[in-house]
C-alpha cells in the first residue's frame, strides 16, 4: 500500500512546491504573532512557546498539505480551483493546530486573534506566489472556475498537457453551452501524470491511450474524439495516434490555433480535423531569418506566377517581410485578382502592382520590369501538370523553357540583383516534357550564372535555382483530387501500388526557397550550382490515400475503395531530387543542399532556345522535341527506353 502521494517520486517540481509551502507555513506562524503584538512580542510570548508553536504548526501543515490536491495542479495554470484547494488546506491546518496546541501548551501566551491572522497570512504566502507566477507567464490576470458542462456535449480526450490544453479548457469554462466535454488529458511528459489542469486529470502518457480509453469506458465515459492540443506534434507521433484512434473507433482531431482561443476572439469552439500536412509534418528547420529578412526588407520584389500555389505563398511570405514594393505577375486574371485582394487586405500600406502578363512575351516583361525596377525576382510561373503538358508539348516548352529564358534575360538587362527560379524534382532524369523543360530552364540559369562568374562580374544578377518535390495541396496535385473523390463517396484512384513521391508543405517549401535565395545571393561560391531542398523520405501514394480515408473517419477498402488506374503519360513510379552524377553537398543551412549538375555553354543553350522559340511560335512539335532532346539527353534516353 502506498503511504505517500506519487508526486513525491514522479514530479520534481511538485516536490519543490511542497517544500515551499511547508517553509511558508512556519514563516506564517511567526509573522502572524509579530503582526498581532508588534515589536513587543518577546514580552507577550515566551520563546519556548513560540518555538513549540512554530514546530507544531509546521508539522501539522506538512501532513495536511501532503494529502490535499495542492500539487496536482500546475503553477503555470493556477486557477480558482487551486485557490479552493489552498483554502481547504489552510483551514484544516488551523483547525487541527488549535487542539494540538491546547494539549501541548494550554495556549499559554498565544493571542487568540493570532490564529485568525495566521489564516490570512498563510493564504497569502501559499496563493500569492502561485498566482504571481501565473500572471508573470500570461502577462494578464484572467482566472476562471469550472462551470457545469452540458451532459450531451461530445466527450473528448485531449493529447498534450500544455498551453493549448489549458487555453481550450479555460475557453470551455467560459461557455456553458460548449459542444465538448473533456474527460481527461494524455501527455508526453510522464512527470505530469496524475496532476490536473483546471480540474481535468492528466491520466497517462501517449503510449497508454488504449488503457485510458478502457478505464473511461468502464466509467461509462467513453470518448468519441482524440484531440491534439499542441502544434509541435511530429508526423510519426500523429501517425501513431491515428493508428491507435483507428483501432479504438475514435476520430483524431486538432484544436484551433492558440491565437483563435484568446479571450473574446471566438464565440464558439470547434476542433478541426487532422490534415495530411499534420501526418506528413517534419520538424521545423532552423532558419536564418535575419538573412531572409535582409534579402527582402526594403527591396523591390517581383513574383511571376503570383497566383499559383507556390507563387501565392511566396507573395504572402514576401509581403510579411516589409519589401519596398511588390509586383505580382500572372497570366490568369482570376488567380491574380485573388492573391492581390488578399494582400491588399493583409498589408494595406504595402506598395504593390498586379500585372496580367505571360512570361512568353519578352516585350511585356521588359515593360513591367522597366516600370517596377525589381531588385529581387521570384520566378514561379510554369505549366506543371505532367499529363497535360504531355498532351500540349509546345505550350509546356514555350512557358517553362522559353519563358524562363525571357525572365532571366530581362532580369539581367534591368540589373536585377537576384533571380530565384523554382524548379522541380521532375527535372532529374526526366521522362516527361514538363520535367525536361524545367531542366532546360535550369541549364540556362546555370549558364548565365557561370558566364558572369567567369567574367568576374561581381555586381551582376545572381541566378538561384531551387529544386524540390511535390507540395501538399497545390493546384492539380493528388491531395485535392483525393479530397474531391472522398466527397463523392469514392473510389480513390491511384496510378500504381508502388508509386512514391516526395512531399512538403507549401509553407515549408517557400520558407526554404527564401533561405536558399539568401544563401545564393550572399556568396559567389554557389554560382552555377542548384539548391535542392531536403524532402525527407518519399511517401507511397496508396498509403497517402489510405490515410486520407481514415482521417475522414472511414475505413479503406471497406467504406471507400481504392482503384489502381495505371501510370499516366510521362509519369515515373518514383521521383529523384538528385541526378546519379550529382553528389549532394551540404550548405551549412538545415534543410538546404547543393547539387552540381553538368553545365552547358551559354552560347549553345541560347542558340538552341532561339530555335526552340521559333518552333513553338510555328507549332513545329517535332522540331521542338528534337531540340529538347539535344540539350537534355537524359530525356531522350528515357523516352527511347520507354
Amino acid at each position: 500500500m502506498r503511504l505517500l502521494p506519487s508526486f513525491l517520486s514522479t514530479s520534481p517540481r511538485a516536490r519543490i512546491a511542497y517544500m515551499h509551502d511547508v517553509i511558508m507555513s512556519g514563516l506564517s506562524f511567526v509573522l502572524s504573532i509579530y503582526l498581532r503584538v508588534g515589536d513587543a512580542w518577546q514580552d507577550h510570548v515566551a520563546p519556548e512557546n513560540l518555538m513549540i508553536g512554530t514546530a507544531v504548526f509546521t508539522g501539522i501543515a506538512a501532513a495536511v498539505f501532503l494529502y490535499q490536491p495542492m500539487y496536482k495542479g500546475i503553477w503555470r495554470y493556477a486557477s480558482m480551483r487551486d485557490l479552493m484547494a489552498i483554502t481547504k488546506a489552510v483551514t484544516l491546518t488551523i483547525l487541527l493546530f488549535l487542539p494540538a496546541m491546547f494539549l501541548t501548551t494550554r495556549l499559554d501566551d498565544l493571542p487568540r486573534s493570532a490564529f485568525l491572522i495566521n489564516w490570512f497570512v498563510l493564504m497569502a504566502l501559499l496563493g500569492g506566489p502561485r498566482f504571481l507566477y501565473r500572471v508573470l507567464k500570461d502577462r494578464r490576470l484572467d482566472f476562471h472556475y469550472e462551470t457545469r458542462r452540458d451532459p450531451n456535449a461530445i466527450p473528448i480526450l485531449l493529447a498534450g498537457a500544455g498551453d493549448g490544453a489549458e487555453l481550450f479548457l479555460r475557453s470551455l469554462h467560459r461557455q456553458p453551452g460548449a459542444s465538448y466535454r473533456v474527460l481527461g488529458i494524455i501527455t508526453r511528459k510522464r512527470s505530469r501524470v496524475g496532476r490536473h489542469i483546471h480540474g481535468v486529470e492528466v491520466m497517462g502518457t501517449l503510449d497508454q491511450v488504449e488503457d485510458i480509453v478502457a478505464t473511461l469506458s468502464g466509467r461509462n465515459q467513453r470518448p468519441m474524439k482524440l484531440v491534439l492540443t499542441q502544434e509541435d506534434f511530429a508526423g510519426p507521433d500523429i501517425q501513431s495516434l491515428l493508428d491507435t484512434a483507428d483501432r479504438l473507433g475514435l476520430t483524431l482531431a486538432r484544436l484551433p490555433r492558440p491565437t483563435d482561443l484568446r479571450a473574446g476572439t471566438t464565440d464558439r469552439l470547434e476542433v478541426r480535423p487532422v490534415s495530411v500536412e499534420d501526418l506528413l509534418g517534419r520538424p521545423q528547420a532552423v532558419l536564418d531569418r535575419a538573412a531572409i529578412a535582409a534579402l527582402i526588407d526594403g527591396r523591390r520584389v517581383l513574383v511571376t506566377g503570383a497566383g499559383g500555389s507556390i507563387g501565392s505563398e511566396l507573395v504572402r511570405q514576401v509581403a510579411a517581410l516589409s519589401p519596398a514594393s511588390l509586383t505580382l505577375l500572372d497570366s490568369s486574371e482570376f488567380a491574380l485578382y485573388t492573391i492581390d485582394l488578399e494582400i491588399a487586405e493583409r498589408h494595406p500600406d504595402l506598395t504593390r502592382a498586379a500585372r496580367v502578363a505571360s512570361v512568353r512575351d519578352r516585350g511585356v516583361l521588359d515593360r513591367v520590369m522597366a516600370e517596377a525596377q525589381p531588385e529581387v525576382v521570384f520566378h514561379a510561373a510554369a505549366l506543371k501538370h505532367v499529363p497535360l503538358v504531355e498532351m500540349n508539348p509546345i505550350e509546356g516548352l514555350w512557358t517553362n523553357a522559353v519563358g524562363s529564358r525571357h525572365v532571366a534575360d530581362a532580369c539581367r538587362a534591368h540589373g536585377v540583383r537576384a533571380l530565384v527560379m523554382i524548379s522541380t524534382d521532375k527535372a532529374v532524369n526526366p521522362t516527361n516534357i514538363m520535367g525536361a523543360s524545367k531542366r532546360l530552364a535550369e541549364c540556362y540559369g546555370q549558364a548565365l550564372d557561370v558566364l558572369d562568374k567567369g567574367r568576374g562580374v561581381a555586381t551582376g544578377t545572381h541566378f538561384v535555382t531551387v529544386r524540390f518535390g511535390n507540395v501538399l495541396g497545390s493546384t492539380g496535385s493528388v491531395v485535392p483530387l483525393f479530397q474531391r473523390q472522398l466527397a463523392r463517396g469514392g473510389p480513390l484512384t491511384v496510378t500504381h501500388p508502388d508509386m512514391t513521391r516526395y512531399f512538403m508543405t507549401i509553407r515549408e517549401a517557400v520558407e526554404l526557397v527564401l533561405q536558399a535565395a539568401a544563401l545564393g545571393t550572399a556568396d559567389d561560391a554557389w554560382r552555377g550550382r542548384i539548391f535542392v531542398l531536403d524532402m525527407g523520405k518519399p511517401v507511397r501514394i496508396v498509403d497517402l490515400a489510405r490515410q486520407m480515408i481514415r482521417l475522414a473517419g472511414l475505413r479503406p477498402d471497406q467504406d471507400i475503395p481504392i482503384v489502381f488506374t495505371g501510370p499516366r503519360p510521362g509519369e515515373k513510379l518514383f521521383e529523384e531530387v538528385f541526378h546519379g552524377a550529382e553528389k549532394p553537398v551540404p550548405t551549412g543551412q538545415e534543410g538546404v543542399l547543393i547539387a552540381d549538375p553538368r553545365r552547358l555553354d551559354h552560347a549553345r543553350v541560347a542558340a538552341t532556345l532561339d530555335a526552340l522559340e521559333v518552333a513553338c511560335t510555328t507549332g513545329d512539335t517535332d522540331r521542338a522535341l528534337a531540340l529538347l532532346r539535344e540539350l537534355v539527353p537524359e530525356y531522350g534516353q528515357q523516352t527511347a527506353a520507354a
